[in-house]
Order: C-alpha cells, then structure tokens, then sequence
C-alpha cells in the first residue's frame, strides 16, 4: 500500500481542474484496500474513490481519503457459444479495453469506443454511447465493501442499472437494511471501491447501427454491412469532430443527462420548437437532445469566467483557463446551473449533470 500526503489532483481530472488531496492511497489490488482498512486512522476517514477522473468536478481540495485506482489486468475467462467473458482491471483505460477485446477478436464493445475514463468507473454511471448502454454487456463485477474490507460480487440486477445511473450512485437511507453488511437494495455510495468488471460480448455478433450518426456514416461511405472494426473507427471520427480531447482542453465529456418526456410534453415543446432533437424510447416516452435545448438556449460558445461551452457541442462544458490560471469547480458549476435556469425557464424542463460534483 502507497500512502502519498497532499496530492495535486489536477492531473487526475480531464477537467484540469487544481485541487488537492490531503491523502491519496495508490490501490493495484485488493491487498491495498484491505491494508488501508486495517489502518485506524485511514479506516475512520471518508473515502473518495477515483478512477480516470474523467466524471469529476473538484469543488475544492478533497478532504476524504483518495482511493486513487490502479489495477490492471485485461483476459478472456471463459468462451461459449453465445459470449465471451472478458475481466479488466478497475484502473485499465475503458477504451484501451474497448481496443484490446476488438484487437483479441472479441466484438460488442465498438460502439462505447473512445469514452475516456477507467474501467471500474464505467459501472457506477453505466456508460453509453451512440445506441449501446454498458448494461447490454455486462456480466458482474468485484468490489470491497469499505467499511468491512470484505469482497462481494454483483450481478447486472444487483446493479441497478439505470440510464447513467446505478447502485453507486445512491447513498443508502441511513436505517437501511442489510444483506451480508451491505445495504440491501438501492445504496452503494460511498460505500464500494470496484476491482474488477466482467463483460459478455454476445456469440453471433449483430451491429447496432440504429443511432443517426451511425447511419449517415453508413450512407456517406457506401458500406452496407460495416464490421465491428469499421463501426469502432466511425465512432472514433465521430467523437473526435465533436467533442474535444481533454488533453488538449480540459473537460469531463457530456455535462448533462439527456432528459426524458412523455409524448404529450413532446408534442408540446415540437408545437413551439419543431426543430428539437427527439428519440423514442422502448418504454413509450421520448428522449430529448440535452445539447439541443442547451444550443437552442443560446450558450453555444459563451463562457463564465474561465468555464465555457463548447462550439462544436453545446452539451460540453469546458476549461478555458490557462496553465496556472485553470477553471476553478466553482465556475463551472455557476455555468452549469445558469445553463439549467435557461433551460427551464424556455422549455419546462430541468436538465441533470452527469459528473460527480466534489
């Protein structure tokens, strides 16, 4: 176990965002966490765990103890007619794993190319891309309980999975009860520091080309019946030209959740807007275009203070300070919420962050 004492954590945000961590533990398996958890002193402080950083907003310096995750490991475990098994490391990079299953042969994961981030961090917000949600290959995961040290699993069901949504994300009521000394039911915040994730690639492999972007690639180039290759490069081109590279400027990719309406606020808001960007849902509602209402709102391209919106996708907040003079937590969420009382106050309705606000 590696214990480092205030830690800048800027490098550990795709925001840039300058904050510090009063204690960071370094965790490459499970022996760390357990060991930081026999510790008295780090055992009784709050946890903050961090993967990429890549869905974070540091408010300030972070007072919690960082589990900083760095487990790696990429292989095949099991194969069967209908799926391949696949087990990464919490801390692998998502698309290096996205790149290594396609590199082994092993399709399904194309579509959710080039999001960055970690592994384990891609359960807790259950991470989807252009028409394919990580809950479709999902198989379990691996965790320790971080207030016992003991490991657990969960399944899909146990997850919770929701859109950008899942048990991680939710504090469990504080008279909760338990199953095994964890919180039964929705509640995991806090509370789980992810190891490993197991993911099933469906035998036969079948496209998903139902998402617009897909499609005008397959009509532009002519090819009908694209491999799991050439959609991974489309989805590569089609990210790189709207969004922009963290490592260039500094953001944590898509700001806010795209809303869900029922049909009849739909038709409502396409009487007074017919341009809006909508998809039907499974369920009978309607998603709506968060980047789109942000647009039609008027802050594509404007700013405050150091934290802006960016030209090419308004749903993308970014960092316009410079090296020494980065965009402070603070900005970024005064242009958040300015963007969701605009929002609202045009359409009705309330639009949701993403990232996790520290």
């Amino acid at each position: 176990m590696l214990v480092e004492k205030n830690v800048s954590l800027q490098p550990w945000n795709s925001f840039g965002i300058a904050a510090r961590a009063q204690t960071v533990v370094r965790v490459h398996g499970v022996a760390d966490v357990q060991a930081m958890l026999a510790d008295p002193e780090l055992a009784a402080a709050p946890k903050f765990v961090l993967g990429g950083g890549s869905n974070v907003i540091l408010t300030g310096d972070v007072k919690p103890v960082v589990l900083k995750m760095e487990i790696k490991g990429l292989r095949l475990l099991e194969e069967t007619p209908r799926a391949w098994i696949v087990q990464a490391g919490a801390g692998e990079t998502w698309h290096g794993c996205v790149t290594w299953t396609l590199a082994q042969g092993f399709a399904g994961l194309e579509n959710l190319a080039l999001i960055p981030g970690t592994v384990g961090a891609a359960p807790v917000q259950n991470l989807g891309a252009y028409g394919v949600e990580l809950q479709e290959r999902f198989e379990s995961l691996d965790a320790v309980d971080l207030a016992t040290g003991r490991t657990f699993t969960l399944d899909a069901a146990q997850c919770g999975f929701g859109y950008r949504d899942s048990v991680f994300r939710h504090a469990a009521p504080p008279n909760a009860r338990t199953t095994g000394g964890l919180p039964r039911g929705m509640g995991l915040a806090g509370r789980a520091a992810i190891t490993h994730v197991r993911l099933r690639l469906p035998r036969p492999w079948k496209p998903e080309l139902g998402y617009l972007d897909l499609e005008r690639r397959r009509a532009e180039t002519g090819v009908e019946h694209p491999g799991a290759q050439q959609i991974f490069d489309w989805v590569c081109a089609i990210r790189r030209a709207k969004l922009p590279d963290p490592a260039v400027l500094g953001n944590a990719g898509s700001f806010f959740k795209n809303p869900t309406v029922s049909p009849d606020q739909c038709a409502d808001i396409i009487a007074r807007d017919p341009g809006i960007v909508h998809y039907p849902m499974p369920d009978g509602n309607v998603k709506l275009a968060a980047g789109w209402l942000i647009d039609a709102c008027g802050w594509r391209g404007k700013s405050i203070g150091k934290a802006g919106v960016y030209e090419k996708q308004a749903l993308v907040l970014v960092n316009r300070g410079r090296c020494g003079d980065s965009v402070t937590g603070g900005e970024v969420m005064t242009l958040a919420k300015a963007i969701q009382s605009s929002v609202y106050e045009r359409f009705g309705i309330r639009l949701e962050p993403e990232p996790v606000v520290v």
